[in-house]
């Protein structure tokens, strides 16, 4: 087992790491910035070190830094938590170059489904059901029309290296379509630098739900439920429960073993999120897949009983997974709330400002992370 791994993160994910790393005996780095040095996880880890001004594209965004602090300190692992360099390929293979494990998936997977196009060409290889739409580039509008006309209104426009809600737009008609072509071509261009479009079929009244897996090198891959993510606000996710109180058993059944084939047609491995919508019918269809792990991770804990990043660690480490896809119990409830910063009276805008007053809640059965 690693003796010593480095969290390249902050933050409420980069505690989440140490705690479990802490029950399993391993040492842990920080890494932090000017604005961090005083923040907890700085405090939680055994060592701490500094790699930068407040930016993050001058500290947690620069993989130089953190492969140095992990050369400085000893660390054989990189935990990349969520968002930062999670999902980038490229770190992930210049840390195998310096011999320095890589907790998450292998760089092949990472850019086969971080790109929306690849990853439902690739779905729709591998069995999964794919929204019927164009799985090709949009040349210009005139084409988006022509596309549309021929899925049939209503149609999604999305950016292909999107993710957030970002670069995305309902059209109903062609004008719609043309406007929605050219607000989504600009947005992703400006949040991704890929400008890329696809089309498919808008599936009305839907519910977003997500399947989470865990694989490891030994060929083993199994599915721990699902997460109901269907409350959201501008294409993000405000509140997420486990189990889904919509599915029923084989429903569950069916798309859990539709996001291992995935999966295995990727040789995936560690922990990873396949994102289904699933219509009034309880017909699904894949969305996208999240290559690390997810934010709300923890009620998919709280109703399986499984550390999650343990499980993680333990791959990463070469080790085949302890429990097989029949030892899979799911137990209870639970829901997970994200706090926002917004102001209600302005329609929800982001609203920065000093927090003042925060009292954690309390009881039986809270979780705060």
């Amino acid at each position: 087992m690693f003796k010593k791994i480095l969290i390249a993160n902050r933050g409420e994910i980069a505690c989440r790491v140490m705690k479990t790393a802490n029950l399993m005996g391993i040492k842990t780095v920080a890494v932090y910035s000017d604005a961090d040095k005083d923040a907890l996880h700085v405090r939680m880890a055994d060592e701490a070190v500094h790699i930068g001004a407040s930016p993050s594209s001058e500290s947690y965004l620069v993989k130089e830094r953190i492969i140095q602090a992990c050369k400085d300190t000893g660390a054989e692992a990189v935990h990349p938590g969520y968002g930062f360099l999670s999902e980038n390929s490229a770190f992930c293979e210049a840390l195998e170059a310096q011999g320095i494990a890589f907790i998450g998936p292998a760089p092949l997977a990472i850019n086969s489904m971080g790109d929306k196009i690849t990853s439902k060409r690739l779905a729709e290889q591998a069995g999964v059901n794919v929204i019927p739409g164009y799985t090709d580039v949009v040349r210009d509008a005139d084409h988006a029309v022509e596309i549309a006309s021929g899925i049939g209104y209503p149609v999604m426009l999305k950016a292909s290296a999107g993710g957030g809600g970002k670069g995305m737009r309902v059209a109903w008609n062609d004008a719609n379509c043309r406007d929605g072509f050219e607000r989504a071509t600009n947005e992703a261009r400006s949040s991704f630098g890929d400008e890329r479009v696809f089309i498919e079929k808008f599936i009305e009244e839907p519910r977003h739900i997500e399947i989470q897996v865990m694989a490891d090198t030994h060929g083993n891959i199994i599915y721990l439920g699902e997460r109901e993510c269907s409350i959201q606000r501008r294409h993000q996710k405000v509140i997420e429960e486990a189990p889904s109180p919509f599915l029923d058993e084989a429903t569950r059944k069916a798309m859990g073993e539709q996001a291992v084939q995935l999966a295995r047609a990727v040789e995936y491995r560690s922990a990873g999120t396949v994102e289904f919508i699933v219509d009034a019918k309880r017909n699904f269809y894949f969305l996208e897949m999240n290559t690390r792990l997810q934010v709300e991770h923890p009620v998919t804990e709280c109703i399986t009983g499984q550390d999650l990043v343990e499980l993680m660690i333990r791959v990463a480490n070469g080790e085949a997974l302890p429990l097989k896809q029949e030892d899979v119990k799911l137990t209870g409830w639970a829901m997970e709330a994200r706090v926002y910063a917004e102001d209600p009276f302005r329609n929800f805008l982001p609203s920065i400002g000093r927090l003042v007053y925060y009292r954690p809640p309390e009881g039986e059965g809270v979780r705060v992370d």
